[in-house]
């Protein structure tokens, strides 16, 4: 020991630089990226898990955002959940357990339910709404949108406009959940969300009602500044990597772009979005 103390409180100068000190630096995502990210978007506050604590929520009127079911899954009690489900028109995600362990790893029974603060309507049965209140429909569709920031800001502006209702797909969307509340200063208590089944099929609903449907895309050869939006419509925002899917794109009435003259040749989804809600409320007010 009297050595030690000898060598380490003489003075010496040490160096404790690392020895590889010229190894280029890692940028590789951390271990278990996918999954935080994961579920960073699915709050513990949000989720409630197991068969009978589903049932019950379900039968006492909450709403399901999302509900995930491990495949392969049997038994009366899930029988019953099945009937209930149907009863109220909510379509399970069959995943693997692993998925379902990701979120929790307390006994969830094969089932994880996501709760949303934020009540679902059915396009079909607000649209005659909006008509029966005087008002030209002005309608927001956003296509598998899953960045919850993203959500967030768009319902944020989709409301400082006066959309009417923003109509969602069931599977495939972002989470309607604390963030994206939070995000959206809290106007997604103040818009109506309608989740649906099939997005095209909505299209078609509401071209039969009369509303024009525009889809964004950079394919498109009409500006936003060409569009009819003084007119009952509906504009379609899509995926934030592939973008309207080709189904909902081929029923729209018409294609509408964003001027670039940049080298950047897209923006991100909710300025876009905003930059084309924004052109519409213009054409409102000067008609």
């Amino acid at each position: 020991m009297g050595e030690f103390n000898k060598k380490y409180n003489s003075g010496e100068k040490r160096n404790f630089a690392p020895k590889n000190f010229d190894r280029k630096p890692r940028f590789d995502k951390p271990r278990n990226f996918e999954r935080d990210q994961e579920n960073s978007e699915h709050k513990t506050e949000d989720f409630i898990f197991g068969l009978r604590p589903v049932m019950e929520a379900i039968e006492a009127g909450k709403t399901i955002d999302k509900i995930f079911v491990q495949g392969g899954l049997q038994g009366d009690i899930y029988a019953d959940l099945k009937k209930l489900l149907k009863k109220h028109n909510i379509r399970p995600n069959t995943v693997p357990i692993e998925k379902l362990n990701r979120f929790t790893r307390k006994n969830h029974q094969g089932v994880v339910a996501f709760i949303s603060e934020i009540p679902f309507y059915k396009i079909e049965d607000l649209l005659p709404q909006i008509f029966e209140e005087g008002k030209v429909p002005f309608l927001l569709i956003l296509d598998r949108l899953t960045d919850v920031r993203n959500f967030g800001a768009i319902a944020r502006t989709a409301e400082c406009v006066g959309i009417d209702a923003i109509v969602i797909p069931d599977k495939g969307a972002a989470p309607i959940n604390s963030d994206a509340i939070k995000t959206s200063a809290g106007a997604l208590y103040n818009v109506k969300i309608c989740k649906e089944n099939n997005l095209a099929h909505v299209v078609d609903f509401l071209q039969q009602s009369g509303v024009t449907v525009f889809a964004a895309t950079e394919k498109a050869d009409k500006l936003i500044y060409d569009a009819n939006f003084s007119e009952p419509c509906a504009i379609v925002m899509g995926n934030e990597e592939t973008g309207i899917s080709k189904e909902v794109m081929h029923h729209a009435d018409e294609k509408i772009k964003l001027p670039i003259t940049g080298k950047t040749q897209s923006l991100n989804v909710s300025v876009a979005c905003g930059a084309i809600l924004y052109e519409a409320v213009r054409q409102k007010i000067v008609i």
